[in-house]
């Protein structure tokens, strides 16, 4: 029963994986902003969500909404003040200023919090179940929900709400949106606190699973970039799905090469993508 053991843990672990790739491909296909500070933002909410818990007591996935809503604060103000001067600019300027912007936040998150390793450990958090001789772990089989509930809620809102349609107009013909009265510099500030806001819910999942340091950005922020790439930026259920993959795939490589080749198995994948499939989209649908 290891492999499909294996096979389950790899599932759970990618449904996180695809939320945090959720924020960057909305922003990337919206915004055109590869946003190289995505994995600081999921640091932020994972810090927001453990100081939630351990100073007030508030469960972890109450604390989920509120450290969103402080997320969304952070992204929409990050945006309309500062990402707004770069938008739609070159690429390599908003590469730059959203690099900077990481190495910011992460050592401002180092002098507030230390570089001390930090877990969100709620009662439940080593609970599980057993179903046909699989141990199926609580706290990961939740992520594993949310992380549907809020692709579905995205795909939900860009489908069929008013703000939905804007940010899809204004994705494909700025000068056509802006006719219509659709106000670029806000409706682009919105967007990114959504992004932030869908990094800080997958920040607080990933405190639960996983540890806390400030430094935990940089990776994230490329397996995020990997994810968004393979399931492609026009709907949120392929992001997931594209988290799934690159999760089944590392556990595999965890169990045949060793736990050391999983990130080679996902940039690998990627690499193999990109020869396939060289011009992957990047528009909100």
């Amino acid at each position: 029963m290891v492999l499909p053991q294996i096979l389950l843990n790899g599932v759970l672990l990618g449904g996180l994986y695809g939320l945090m790739a959720l924020g960057m491909a909305l922003v990337w296909g919206v915004l055109n902003i590869v946003n190289l500070s995505h994995g600081a933002l999921i640091m932020l909410g994972g810090y927001a969500v453990y100081f939630l818990f351990t100073v007030t007591g508030l469960d972890p996935f109450a604390a989920l909404p509120v450290a969103m809503a402080a997320m969304f604060a952070f992204g929409y103000l990050l945006q309309r003040r500062l990402l707004n001067l770069v938008v739609r600019s070159a690429l390599l300027n908003t590469l730059l200023i959203t690099f900077g912007l990481d190495v910011v936040l992460t050592y401002l998150a180092q002098l507030a919090f230390t570089a001390d390793f930090r877990t969100i450990n709620p009662t439940y958090s080593g609970a599980n179940f057993a179903v046909a001789g699989l141990t199926v772990p609580v706290v990961r089989l939740a992520a594993f929900g949310i992380a549907i509930a809020l692709a579905a809620t995205l795909w939900f809102v860009l489908a069929r709400s008013p703000l939905g349609r804007a940010i899809r107009a204004t994705s494909q013909n700025l000068t056509a949106a802006r006719l219509y009265g659709v106000d670029p510099g806000s409706l682009y500030a919105v967007t990114f606190g959504i992004g932030a806001a869908l990094a800080g819910a997958a920040g607080g999942l990933y405190g639960m699973v996983s540890n806390l340091t400030p430094y935990i950005g940089a990776e994230l922020t490329a397996k995020s970039f990997v994810i968004a790439i393979i399931g492609g930026l026009s709907n949120p259920f392929n992001v997931i799905l594209g988290g799934v993959f690159v999760g089944v795939a590392e556990s595999l490589a965890a169990l045949y090469l060793g736990p050391t080749f999983t990130n080679v198995v996902g940039f690998g994948l990627l690499v193999g993508i990109l020869v396939v499939r060289p011009s992957p989209s990047i528009r909100a649908a």
